[in-house]
């Protein structure tokens, strides 16, 4: 991989980033207005898998033996990086704060760190180190995880298995495609996502539920659809369909702390959007999290030097 395609990489990455922040400011006024948070990940799932479905076919041109070769990638996107980790990072929702759950999940860039250090027996370059223990640093300052009440064990292990399947998100998406384009794994993932999620919403193991009635939006109201469609497409088809193309691009482990980002985008949201306060110690995290984006960016650009023009190094982040 050149330097040109790993910063065409993190600027994918950056959009995909942007939009997924959106989804907090657009579905919080459903959540206000009636819908469960599993009804309105469903529906945000196949908005955004049936939006993306006529851009897959056409970037499939009748190969549709591809969708089948990547059989298990696409269900591992679908029942892990879609349905799995959203189910148990609301079941943790239920049990512990809301900033405590994002950090342990959000911390799937670590574990990735972490897995690779434990399984090739080689400990990451000073710059990762570094980056990894100032991203978490910012995220920490970003989110400020906490809240009133004891610490729930059930909901803790419920955000580690979220932090898990984020992981996982990352390391499916990174994978070489063979002929499957990111845009297909993209609405295969989220259709197959958004089944699951709805079969599991009607055993009830879940709360299901959704309104019709009007929404408060930004002070005015509007219809439920409104930011029903802007979720689907927005912060759902292009998000996922450009955090595959980045992490095809870029790996897994630049991906992942990239997708730190979407913390900060979300919380810029709902600033501008929602009115909610921004504080000086969120702003000093945000510029932590690039900080530790860009010593982790800098092993790989280090990578891209020593293997020069050499093609059996063009990926050399292709696995986390």
């Amino acid at each position: 991989m050149t330097r040109s395609s790993t910063s065409l990489g993190l600027l994918i990455a950056l959009v995909a980033a942007a939009t997924f922040g959106l989804s907090g400011a657009f579905v919080k006024p459903l959540l206000e207005s009636g819908w469960s948070p599993a009804a309105a990940v469903t529906v945000r799932a196949g908005v955004g898998g049936i939006v993306l479905a006529p851009f897959a076919a056409i970037a499939l041109r009748g190969k549709w033996n591809a969708l089948w070769r990547a059989r298990g990638r696409v269900l591992a996107m679908g029942l892990i990086g879609v349905a799995g980790t959203q189910l148990v990072y609301f079941a943790a929702l239920q049990r512990i704060p809301v900033g405590t759950a994002i950090l342990i999940e959000y911390m799937a860039p670590l574990l990735l760190v972490a897995f690779v250090w434990a399984t090739s027996r080689r400990m990451p370059k000073v710059v990762v180190l570094i980056g990894s223990v100032v991203a978490l640093a910012g995220l920490v300052l970003v989110v400020a995880p906490g809240g009133g009440g004891s610490l729930d064990i059930l909901g803790v292990m419920f955000a580690l298995i979220a932090m898990v399947g984020c992981a996982i998100y990352y390391v499916v998406a990174a994978r070489p495609s063979d002929g499957l384009p990111p845009v297909a794994l993209a609405a295969s993932g989220l259709i197959l996502g958004a089944i699951v999620l709805g079969l599991v919403g009607l055993t009830g193991v879940v709360p299901f539920m959704t309104s019709t009635r009007d929404v408060v939006m930004f002070g005015a109201l509007a219809p439920w659809w409104l930011p029903v469609l802007i979720v689907g497409v927005f912060a759902t088809a292009i998000a996922y369909a450009t955090s595959i193309t980045a992490s095809e691009m870029l790996g897994s482990r630049l991906a992942s702390f990239m997708g730190l980002l979407e913390v900060v985008a979300a919380t810029l949201y709902a600033w501008l959007l929602l009115g909610e306060r921004l504080t000086i110690p969120q702003l000093i995290g945000g510029a932590l999290i690039l900080a530790g984006i860009a010593f982790v960016r800098s092993e790989k650009t280090d990578a891209i030097v020593e293997a020069g023009a050499d093609p059996a190094h063009e990926r050399v982040d292709a696995r986390p």
